[in-house]
């Protein structure tokens, strides 16, 4: 089994037992939670749908595996010969999720 689910603004690729690290989910560590924002889903032979834009019916349980902060991203922004910086910094919350089932 192969779908296409959206979450936090994103597309992605997912199968069954695959673990993908996505934008931070509500819920804690051990729950288990339900996307219903599948776009595409192929079957073992190879049989396609295709939603307009969601596959009504469809959905995608997962398990919330960590909830953790990723890698700083700083910001620097300088205008030259005005003696002027700006330095900031930014960590996004992310969660690493397990796809248990396609439905």
């Amino acid at each position: 089994m192969l779908a296409v689910i959206e979450t936090g603004g994103k597309q992605y690729n997912v199968s069954l037992n695959q673990k993908i690290i996505v934008e931070k989910l509500s819920g804690n560590v051990g729950d288990k939670l339900k996307i219903d924002k599948v776009l595409l889903k192929r079957d073992l032979k190879n049989k396609s749908v295709i939603g307009e834009p969601y596959i009504k019916d469809s959905t995608v349980e997962i398990e919330i595996c960590k909830n953790f902060k990723d890698d700083k991203v700083i910001i620097f922004k300088k205008r030259r010969r005005k003696n002027s910086r700006r330095k900031n910094g930014h960590r996004q919350m992310k969660s690493l999720i397990k796809i248990l089932s396609i439905n």
